[in-house]
């Protein structure tokens, strides 16, 4: 099954990336399981970078990231969400990629996401941040859309994400892109 992104670096024309607009910087498979996931050293080549996470956690559980290790209340996001039965929005003071379903849940059922973190060198702003992740557990599932500021003015150099009560289980996996300017 193709990744988003690889499909469109593989084409060209007005209505895809240019050739070789995704990078693959580093990706990491969770072999048992794992507390969080931290990608360092990011190199200031790019103009964006992307997230993409397919992964369960040992209970339903919010995906966060922190950007350099911060740990602070600096972030602020905003939602809206649906489940096939109801739709909501809200906002909060903590950074998210979304819902990652439960090891409980039907077998086999991963939440996916993609992250992408906009314009993560500049200094002379604050860091935002979009994404969108999801669900299907056959019959009921979520899908979420963010936005996150990261309220600091620092090149983002590390990116690590977790289950913000629990850990990611076997066969997570987390890759990370970078993506050129057209």
């Amino acid at each position: 099954m193709p990744i988003l992104g690889v499909i469109a670096s593989q084409k060209t024309g007005r209505l895809f990336a240019p050739s070789g607009a995704y990078d693959s910087i580093a990706s990491y498979t969770v072999t048992s399981t794992d507390a969080s996931v931290t990608f360092s050293s990011i190199p200031a080549t790019y103009t964006h970078l992307q997230v993409r996470v397919a992964a369960r956690a040992g209970s339903d559980d919010d995906l966060r990231f922190r950007l350099n290790g911060d740990t602070g209340t600096n972030y602020s996001r905003h939602l809206i969400f649906g489940n096939g039965s109801t739709t909501g929005a809200g906002a909060g003071v903590s950074s998210s990629v979304g819902s990652v379903g439960s090891i409980n849940n039907t077998a086999n059922v991963f939440s996916v996401g993609v992250l992408d973190i906009l314009d993560y060198t500049n200094t002379n702003k604050y860091t935002t941040s979009r994404s969108l992740n999801g669900y299907d557990a056959n019959g009921s599932g979520i899908i979420m859309l963010y936005s996150t500021a990261w309220m600091n003015t620092a090149a983002v150099t590390s990116i690590t994400l977790f289950p913000q009560s629990s850990s990611f289980q076997q066969y997570s996996s987390i890759a990370l892109y970078g993506i050129k300017g057209v």
